[in-house]
């Protein structure tokens, strides 16, 4: 297939129930154990499931409390809320709640200290 196919939509690969597959890679038992871990490690966190899109596989963005965050590929939002149940954090829908004041605090100080 090449590039230009792709493109059209051509020879896309279909999920398991009929869905067309996206370019993204679906997630891994590294990504689980990623979100376990930075749950465990953190206070105060928060998921935010980001939808499926025609490029990206659903994701989840945990929250920390001081606003330190992390992303990463799930297989849907199904699991997301099981995950949230199991690690005993509350979930949102990002794209009804947005995301917390806080994330975006930390995010613009850490580029404020990245050295030149």
């Amino acid at each position: 297939m090449g590039l230009f196919d792709r493109l059209r939509g051509r020879g896309r690969r279909r999920a398991d129930d009929g869905r067309r597959g996206t370019l993204d890679r679906g997630s891994h038992r590294l990504d689980l154990t990623h979100l376990e871990q930075f749950v465990a490690s953190r206070r105060g966190v928060e998921g935010y499931v980001e939808p499926r899109t025609a490029v990206t596989e659903t994701t989840i963005v945990l929250v920390a409390a001081d606003g330190e965050w992390t992303r990463r590929r799930i297989d849907g939002p199904d699991v997301a809320r099981k995950l949230s149940r199991d690690l005993s954090i509350p979930v949102y829908d990002a794209q009804v709640t947005g995301y917390p004041q806080r994330m975006r605090d930390w995010s613009a100080q850490q580029k404020q200290n990245r050295p030149e």
